[in-house]
């Protein structure tokens, strides 16, 4: 038992060592030796645990985005109306400055990637639908307590709220200004105020 778990944590050293090296190089630059290098162990290390850098990389986009996702709902359940739920995921999906600039870096340089490469898409197929899942429950809770409008359906509506999430980081990580942020994240909140309430 104790084997196995110095076993995981050695594992996600050299996961989040391959989040760190990737936010910093891009997927391109990234190979096992600076992942060993961000990790501080022996590329040998890094290759007993995993095959190849794609391994490593297949695991970090699934690491990452099921770590977000239980953040994300855990937020939401958190809270009781629908309004509160809301906030409560937009608040989750914008951290802070620093935890979303290195996340979308590293995201991005996979999105570009799915298109071509099955398993990152069948890995962000379930992220967006988990988002879907928390977004559907959200909405569903408004049209009962009577402030989201009731024609919306939760098939098509859910998407588009993870959408001006993701597009609303993406502008802000464009911009390149960690005072804008906050501005940023009420101006998400709006216009997602501004969908559901047609």
């Amino acid at each position: 038992m104790v084997r196995y778990k110095k076993s995981e944590e050695k594992r996600k050293q050299i996961l989040f060592a391959a989040f760190q090296a990737l936010s910093e190089l891009g997927y391109d630059s990234v190979t096992l030796q600076t992942i060993a290098d961000h990790a501080e162990v022996s590329k040998g290390v890094v290759h007993y645990y995993f095959d190849s850098k794609e391994a490593v990389l297949v695991e970090l986009l699934e690491w990452l985005t099921a770590k977000i996702s239980a953040k994300e709902q855990a937020a939401v359940q958190e809270q009781q109306t629908a309004a509160g739920k809301l906030k409560a995921y937009i608040d989750s999906a914008f951290p802070g400055p620093a935890k979303n600039r290195s996340f979308y870096r590293v995201y991005l340089d996979f999105l570009a990637r799915a298109s071509r490469i099955p398993v990152y898409r069948e890995i962000n197929q379930r992220f967006y639908d988990n988002c879907a899942r928390i977004s559907t429950e959200v909405l569903t809770l408004g049209q009962k307590e009577g402030i989201f409008a009731k024609a919306l359906i939760p098939d098509t509506t859910a998407p588009v709220i993870r959408a001006i999430i993701d597009g609303c980081l993406i502008q802000w990580l464009m911009k390149d200004d960690d005072e804008l942020h906050a501005a940023y994240k009420e101006s998400c909140y709006e216009a997602v105020m501004k969908v559901l309430r047609v």
